[in-house]
């Protein structure tokens, strides 16, 4: 799941078990004044002999703390407010096992701690997370120790149509308890996907000695070279943004069949050329299982500020000496198996047409120049932004020569917006370690 969506309902929730359960909450209490934030905690370590990692935030009085960011073909990247999780810094974490032994963990991002040595969680001990923040407060986890294990034994995708009349792909996961007795799962995924753009050419602008203020016309150089970046091919890799929970308590077998984990639709064009999931399941306990089920009955209830029954997501870190502070988030361990597959859209859909780019790729073409930016006098012109500009603000990329009169300021050149002609604005350009064609 998506870190920054759990923290964002974590967070969200947090606030309204100050609420009553039986009236509406009084916005005025969301004030920088009133506001007191709380420490979040965030940690699923695994049987895998990993370096594991422990996040910490602190909860804030901003609701939106993940913002979606959109493709603006008319402004530079990075242009725009971007929130952010208010991470906690500068703590000292460690886990301690079967209290004695201590794995020391270390900030090695803001607010992202990871243990010196890899290890992994083993069967038959106790672990517990102990965090001293940098004011001074001391926190400590309940005993943990694994509810069992399982294994994947199948992930495979199969052409379907959903519930609400869409078809698609469902990814399904087959496994079965390999010790104890497993009951609560919970599963996360991994998609990545191969981006190629549609518009791209070999050959691209390059502006130099541009100076758009010098009278009386802009002084520039502009030609057309050979590409040195290959950004044609990209791959980018998105983790799954929602809860996924399965419980098998009333099963006689202890064999998960046929479990739906993730449905995409045959229009998402990620599935275009080629795709790959990795799904993996956690074995949880009835507290870690009890916790989730809380989060996503929250998540889905369609509205942010509906109400909770106060102490219904309840935590399991919290501060020594003062058990009422609230403390917010989860600490689990966990048993997890994992498995990756990958298919071509033609594996599903054969000879069918392919899923549409996900933007309007009109190759369009303006004036090379424009009207000094110094000119002091009337300017009439009603043609779109010159060729020049958009070079230099990296909107457009070339398609080539303007041989058909183009637009209605017909230029020298005709293009595309970049996102239709460089794919890194979608993704990277280095193929994935695990990618197969």
């Amino acid at each position: 799941m998506n870190r920054s969506y759990l923290t964002y309902l974590i967070i969200t929730m947090g606030l309204l078990v100050f609420s009553s359960c039986l009236e509406e909450i009084d916005l005025e209490t969301f004030s920088e004044e009133n506001f007191e934030p709380n420490l979040v905690v965030e940690a699923t370590l695994t049987d895998e002999l990993i370096n594991q990692t422990i996040y910490l935030s602190r909860s804030d009085i901003r609701t939106d703390l993940e913002t979606d960011t959109i493709y603006n073909p008319y402004l530079p990247l990075g242009l725009g407010p971007r929130d952010s999780v208010k991470v906690e810094r500068f703590a000292n974490v460690t886990v301690k096992i079967n209290g004695a032994s201590d794995m020391v963990f270390r900030e090695t991002s803001a607010g992202i701690y990871m243990s010196e040595s890899p290890f992994a969680i083993e069967a038959g001990s106790e672990y517990e997370v102990i965090i001293q923040t940098n004011d001074g407060a001391s926190y400590r986890s309940e005993p943990m120790g694994l509810a069992g294990t399982a294994e994947i034994t199948n992930v495979y995708a199969e052409r379907t149509t959903n519930e609400f009349g869409i078809e698609g792909v469902m990814i399904y996961v087959d496994g079965s308890a390999s010790s104890g007795q497993p009951e609560n799962y919970r599963y996360i995924f991994e998609e990545t996907y191969k981006i190629m753009a549609p518009n791209w050419d070999n050959e691209d602008f390059l502006l130099t000695n541009y100076d758009p203020c010098a009278l009386p016309v802009p002084t520039y150089n502009l030609v057309i070279i050979p590409r040195t970046i290959q950004n044609q091919v990209c791959y980018n890799t998105v983790p799954s943004n929602t809860i996924i929970l399965n419980n098998t308590a009333e099963r006689s077998e202890s064999t998960i069949t046929r479990f739906p984990v993730h449905f995409i639709s045959r229009d998402d064009f990620i599935i275009s050329h080629r795709y790959s999931i990795e799904v993996s399941q956690f074995v949880q306990d009835a507290d870690a299982y009890s916790y989730y089920s809380a989060l996503s009955s929250f998540s889905q209830s369609g509205n942010i500020f509906s109400q909770v029954q106060p102490g219904s997501l309840r935590a399991n870190v919290s501060r020594v000496g003062d058990p009422d502070e609230l403390v917010l988030g989860f600490v689990e361990v966990a048993s997890v198996s994992k498995q990756r597959i990958f298919f071509n859209y033609d594996d599903l859909f054969p000879g069918e047409e392919l899923p549409p780019y996900p933007f309007n790729c009109i190759v369009q073409s303006s004036p090379e120049s424009h009207v000094s930016y110094c000119f002091m006098g009337m300017n009439s012109s009603t043609c779109p932004q010159s060729i020049i500009e958009r070079v230099n603000l990296g909107l457009i990329s070339y398609v080539g020569l303007n041989d058909t009169g183009i637009g209605s300021c017909p230029g020298p050149y005709v293009f595309v917006s970049r996102i239709c002609g460089d794919c890194t604005l979608l993704g990277s350009n280095e193929v994935p370690e695990f990618w197969i064609d």
